[in-house]
Formats: structure tokens, sequence, C-alpha cells
């Protein structure tokens, strides 16, 4: 069952990256599921830590880039979501290649909603786990 409310598309998605944090860190939408988003991320020097491993920070704004996303857009016209909070359990070092992350709900309330973000290297394996929590918010009616 598709749970997207708005108008959504990968060109739609990559224009948004344009002057963010996410066009630096050279994250792409990739995949729109009906229940569930996908990007990419090089891992490569400007998402490395200084030991030259994956920056967990960086895992953590895909992450949340993801699940923010996918909240906003499954979402009626009137709401839109921000995120409360985020956790994320590092399973494995990478020094190059790409990570892929992929969202999945596994809460859509009127209030909040959780989802799952799993990121994992060219072969599969999970990489980071990452729990996002989001507040759904109304827009203020103009007077």
């Amino acid at each position: 069952m598709k749970i997207w409310k708005k108008p959504i598309s990968l060109d739609i998605l990559n224009a948004t990256s344009a002057n963010t944090l996410i066009e630096h860190l050279n994250i792409v939408y990739t995949e729109i599921g009906d229940d569930r988003l996908s990007a990419t991320m090089p891992v490569c020097s400007f998402t490395h830590q200084p030991m030259g491993l994956l920056h967990g920070g960086a895992s953590v704004v895909l992450a949340e880039t993801l699940g923010s996303v996918a909240g906003f857009f499954s979402v009626d016209e009137n709401s839109y979501c921000v995120g409360i909070d985020i956790n994320a359990n590092h399973m494995r070092g990478m020094r190059s290649g790409t990570v892929t992350g992929t969202a999945v709900a596994l809460h859509r309330g009127g209030m909040t909603q959780v989802w799952q973000i799993d990121i994992c290297d060219e072969q599969g394996r999970l990489v980071c786990a990452s729990r996002l929590t989001l507040a759904v918010k109304r827009h203020k009616k103009e007077a």
C-alpha cells in the first residue's frame, strides 16, 4: 500500500538537496517504493572521521534525511514532520565505497511517526541501524 500523500519523485527529492548538507555529503535519492525510501552516500574523504572510516555522524545524517523526508511526504498537505529523537547502532566500519540507506515506517500516527533506517554496504551487509522518531505538526492557519 502506498503511503505517500504528497507528489513525490526522485527528481523532486534530489532537487530539494541543493545548497544543503545533503548535497554537501553527496546523498542521492535512488528509490521510492510504496512504503520505503532509499538513498546512497559515498564513503570517502568528506564522510570520513580522522581514522579514515565512515563517520558515524555521516551515517546519522543519511538516516535522519531519509526518515524526515519520508515522514514529510507521508503526511497530508497541511502537515509536516520534525525529528525529536534519533539513535544509531554502528555495526561495520567502512573506508571506501557507497552505502545505501532505506527508511521504512514502523509507526505512522497522527502525532508521531517512527522510522527504521538500515544502512548497508555494497554487499548488502548492515553498516548502521537507526531509528528516528518524528513529531507530526500542522501548519498554522493564517488569520
